[in-house]
């Protein structure tokens, strides 16, 4: 372990921790496994006013998206049900799917780099948990219960009137509120046209859609209610891996332990340099802000999530008694230790490279991506039939337009030459936009010159300026003929 989690000192005295049995337990459970509820004090503060303008913003993006369409489509739609999918408004479908595989790839190495670089900074100032938690939920609970002191207060005190009105108050708007986001994410997977839809029929309309709400509604009172930090220290896996990320030269949220130790309560005019007494002093604003109920002074810590509260606690501490601030900032750990300037390693480097990599072939995918996709099938059962001298093939088509416009279309034979398109699909084809279209055609072959019972041939579809948008390679079938050497 390093210096900083070897030794905190409290009270201007030196306390060994064990590393044996320092972190038998989460920060908000005891030693006997029973849980320790958080009671986090609002916080105020620089980052604190940034961080919630940027979840102000994630907030209103999160409730317009579903309302918004391009070109006709949903921004994002991810209908799995219908098998509707849409990103920006395009449409992607299962043959696009090694696509966002790639996509989510990327993104996965994106994450990797963001950690190594940056620490747990998605958890604080990105992550949906956090954001629903801290902005809407602990905003409620502040506004109807009060800051830590009442809330603590009201938790000890028995249930009298003014404990039941409260707290049923609260589970009341939590409810509510789980209800709004439920609806939403749902918006996000059938559309809101059909989301609104079940809302006007009523749930006996719709009991399957009616129950899934309610589970989904029960899933984030119980979370967001109940469970809490919880879901960051021990369902979400993105804690466990900044263990396997996160090194000396990446940037968190690190308590300063060189200026602030040795730790001692504040006397009104003190030298403290003189006594050999650090600048903090000890007063628990940091512990008590914290929503997971840590200490950031004992170091780097599973249940930390780079919120940035301690830091404008310690500020306000700090410029209340006229130290300089910074005890509790963002900073790697080697620069606390060392007092080195931040670097790019080359583990970051190297992550940054295969990640620009991948973009730049997602991004050459998505622009080389077909505008139509055409199949021509022959019915099961179907064979050949031969009329004037000529062996015919039936065959369905399927076209698939990708594309937000729609298409007009013509089929023609691009191989063997002089094979002919029967007289029906001489005709133009339209295929609406993100649509399919289906139907029938003949193909003729001259039977002079059907050397082979079955033989490979290619159909092109092309647009209104004759130029080719797909091609399908399938095969004809004829009688068989025996050849004699």
């Amino acid at each position: 372990m390093s210096e900083i989690d070897q030794q905190a000192v409290r009270g201007g005295q030196a306390q060994v921790v064990d590393p044996e049995s320092y972190r038998d337990s989460i920060g908000t459970m005891d030693q006997t496994g029973k849980r320790k509820w958080v009671f986090p004090k609002k916080p105020k503060g620089k980052y604190t006013n940034y961080r919630e303008l940027v979840s102000y913003i994630l907030l209103i993006i999160y409730f317009a998206i579903p309302f918004i369409k391009i070109n006709g489509n949903p921004v994002f739609l991810l209908n799995v049900i219908d098998g509707e999918y849409f990103i920006m408004g395009q449409p992607f479908y299962p043959q696009d799917f090694f696509i966002l595989t790639l996509g989510a790839i990327a993104s996965l190495i994106f994450i990797i780099v963001f950690t190594i670089a940056f620490g747990r900074i998605f958890c604080g100032w990105i992550c949906p948990q956090t954001i629903f938690m801290e902005s809407i939920f602990r905003k409620i609970e502040f506004w109807i219960e009060g800051d830590r002191n009442k809330q603590m207060r009201l938790d000890r005190q028995e249930w009298n009137t003014e404990k039941i009105w409260k707290r049923i108050l609260k589970w009341s708007a939590y409810i509510v509120i789980s209800l709004f986001i439920t609806h939403i994410m749902f918006m996000y997977i059938v559309g809101y046209e059909d989301v609104l839809q079940i809302i006007s029929g009523g749930p006996f309309a719709n009991i399957t859609s009616f129950i899934v709400m309610i589970l989904f509604t029960a899933t984030f009172y119980f979370v967001f209610a109940w469970f809490r930090e919880q879901v960051c220290t021990l369902v979400c896996p993105y804690g466990r891996l900044q263990g396997v990320l996160i090194d000396k030269e990446t940037i968190n949220v690190f308590y300063d332990f060189k200026r602030g130790e040795i730790r001692s309560k504040w006397r009104n005019g003190e030298d403290r340099k003189s006594t050999g007494k650090g600048d903090c002093i000890d007063c628990y604003q940091c512990v008590a802000v914290c929503p997971t109920g840590i200490d950031i002074r004992d170091g780097q810590q599973l249940e930390c999530i780079n919120c940035t509260a301690c830091i404008d606690a310690c500020d306000e501490v700090m410029e209340k008694v006229g130290l300089p601030k910074g005890l509790i900032r963002y900073a790697s750990e080697r620069e606390i230790e060392t007092g080195s300037p931040y670097k790019f390693t080359g583990r970051m480097k190297g992550f940054a490279v295969i990640l620009v990599l991948l973009l730049g072939f997602q991004g050459f995918l998505l622009s080389s991506r077909e505008e139509m996709e055409a199949k021509f099938i022959k019915p099961a059962g179907s064979t050949f039939f031969v009329r004037d001298g000529k062996i015919i093939n039936t065959y369905n088509y399927t076209f698939l337009n990708k594309t937000n416009s729609k298409k007009i279309v013509t089929i023609k034979v691009i191989e063997p030459k002089n094979a002919e398109i029967g007289y029906s699909a001489s005709d133009k084809i339209t295929v609406d936009r993100d649509k399919i279209s289906k139907g029938t055609i003949n193909i003729s072959f001259p039977e002079s010159q059907m050397n082979l019972s079955k033989q490979n041939i290619t159909i092109g579809v092309y647009d209104h300026k004759n130029n080719l948008i797909d091609s399908y390679e399938t095969y004809f079938e004829g009688p068989f003929k025996l050849q004699i050497q």
